[in-house]
C-alpha cells in the first residue's frame, strides 16, 4: 500500500488526522525503526505507546496501544504514518540479514536459547512455528491472559483502559499456520473465556475488548472446525458454547449462541462433504 497523504487519510477520521500531524510537529514520534515494511515506534503522548504498522498491509495494519477506540486508528498511529511519509526511516533488514547470515551457527543457537529460557512468549512462538503442540492448558493460559487486566488498573476493580492481548492472538495465529488447530483453538479459548469473564469489570474502551472477545470466538470456532474433522472435539465444544451462553456475562450469551449454531453447521457442511 503506498504511504501517501491521502491514503493515511482513509484510515482515520479527519479529527484524528489533525492530531496526528500535530503529534509529529511537536516531535513526539521517537525510536522509530523500520525492517522491511513493518515500522515500529514509541510515540509519546500521555504516557509512552508503542506502535507498529506494515507499510505493505491493507491499512496498514496498525497496531498501539493507547486507549482509543473510535472510528478508524488513532492520532499516535497517525503521526508514525505521516512521518513515513515524509522521512521514512532506513530499513534495516539487509543489515539484520547480514548479521545472520555471518553468525556462526552454534553461536545463534546458543543465543536464541538464551532468549526462549528467559522470554515465554517468545518460547511459545517458538515452538508453535517449529510445529509442536501447545502443553499448556486453558486455565494456564488464562492465568497469564487474567494478569494484563490486573496490570491495568493494579488499584481498582474496574478497567478504564484497553489491554494488549497480541501476543495471544499471534500465538494462535503461529499454531494456525502451522496448521495446529487444537493447540489455536486452546488459546483462542482461554482469550475467550478471560474476556468473558472480566467484561463487566470494564468502563472505558469497551470496542476494544468486544472486538477482542469477537476475534477470540470466531478464532475457536474456526479452528475446532478445522480439528481433523474431530467430532467429539466438535460436539465438546458446542457444549462448552452452550454452557457459556448461560453462566457467561449475560449481554455476551448471543454471541456464544450464535457461535454454537454456527459450529453445529460447520460441522454438517463437513460430515456432508
Amino acid at each position: 500500500m503506498d504511504v501517501t497523504e491521502d491514503t493515511v487519510r482513509g484510515v482515520c477520521t479527519d479529527a484524528v488526522f489533525e492530531r496526528g500531524e500535530r503529534y509529529l510537529a511537536e516531535g513526539r514520534v521517537c525510536e522509530i525503526h523500520r525492517v522491511d515494511t513493518t515500522v515500529t515506534a514509541v510515540v509519546s503522548g500521555s504516557r509512552q505507546y508503542d506502535v507498529r504498522v506494515d507499510l505493505a498491509a491493507d491499512e496498514f495494519a496498525p497496531r498501539c496501544d493507547c486507549p482509543y477506540n473510535g472510528p478508524g486508528t488513532c492520532k499516535h498511529v497517525i503521526a508514525v504514518l505521516l512521518q513515513c511519509v515524509d522521512d521514512r526511516p532506513p530499513d534495516e533488514g539487509a543489515r539484520l540479514d547480514a548479521a545472520l547470515n555471518g553468525t556462526d551457527i552454534d553461536e545463534l543457537r546458543a543465543f536464541l536459547r538464551e532468549e526462549l529460557v528467559t522470554d515465554a512468549d517468545l518460547r511459545d512462538r517458538f515452538l508453535a512455528r517449529v510445529g509442536a503442540s501447545t502443553r499448556r492448558s486453558v486455565d494456564e493460559l488464562r492465568t497469564s491472559i487474567d494478569r494484563r487486566f490486573e496490570e491495568r488498573n493494579p488499584e481498582y476493580d474496574v478497567v478504564f483502559e484497553p489491554s494488549d492481548f497480541t501476543q495471544w492472538f499471534n500465538l494462535a495465529n503461529e499454531y494456525r499456520e502451522q496448521g495446529q488447530y487444537a493447540s489455536a483453538a486452546t488459546v483462542y479459548r482461554a482469550l475467550v473465556e478471560s474476556l468473558d469473564d472480566n467484561m463487566e469489570r470494564v468502563d472505558g474502551a469497551y470496542d476494544h475488548f468486544s472486538s477482542a472477545f469477537s476475534r477470540a470466538l470466531d478464532g475457536y470456532v474456526d479452528c475446532v472446525a478445522a480439528t481433523d474433522r474431530d467430532a467429539d472435539a466438535v460436539t465438546n465444544a458446542v457444549e462448552y458454547l452452550d454452557e457459556r451462553a448461560t453462566s457467561g456475562t449475560p449481554f455476551l450469551a448471543e454471541h456464544f449462541e450464535r457461535a454454537a449454531v454456527e459450529l453445529r453447521g460447520k460441522a454438517g457442511e463437513q460430515s456432508c462433504e
